[in-house]
Parts: structure tokens; C-alpha cells; sequence
């Protein structure tokens, strides 16, 4: 069997990762209290990539990985986006 090389992540990157968690759900809340009619769903989405990728990529340690895992998960989240975008686009145009 090959050695694994291990890795190991810093309390203070994970308190960051935990801050900006915690700032983009209260920005996420707040864009939620205004009204910016079918750009609030849009920006909702977006924060939440945006904590998700944090979450696989410190959390879930795939920024430590082999590369095919990433490439793995970079195509079911092109997916993922392609079947949003075809929702939006019947969410919007109906």
C-alpha cells in the first residue's frame, strides 16, 4: 500500500471558514428583508455556493484530495447549476 500523505488544518482556518459561514448566513438573512424581487432568489443561490464550496473545501478536506475527486465534484455542480438555470429560466419567462 502507497503512503498517504496526511495534512493537518489549523484551528485558526477553521475559525475563519466558521466567520465567513457566519457573515454570509446574515447576509444571506438580510437579502431576504429586502425586497429585490426575482434578483433575491439569484443572490440567495449564489451565497449559498459560495458556503457549500467553503463547507467541501476545508470541511470535507477536498482542497487536500486527489485532483479527480475535485474534478468529480466540479461536474455534478456544473450539472447541478445547468438544471438550476433551466428552472430559472421557466421560473422567470411563465
Amino acid at each position: 500500500m502507497a503512503e498517504e500523505k496526511h495534512h493537518i488544518t489549523s484551528y485558526k482556518t477553521y475559525l475563519l471558514v466558521l466567520v465567513a459561514l457566519i457573515i454570509f448566513t446574515l447576509l444571506s438573512v438580510t437579502i431576504t428583508q429586502i425586497e429585490l424581487s426575482r434578483w433575491a432568489t439569484v443572490a440567495a443561490l449564489l451565497i449559498a455556493g459560495i458556503k457549500s464550496t467553503f463547507v467541501l473545501l476545508v470541511f470535507m478536506h477536498l482542497k487536500f484530495d486527489l485532483r479527480i475527486f475535485r474534478v468529480m465534484v466540479g461536474l455534478i455542480i456544473s450539472l447541478l447549476v445547468v438544471v438550476i438555470f433551466i428552472t430559472m429560466l421557466d421560473f422567470l419567462f411563465r
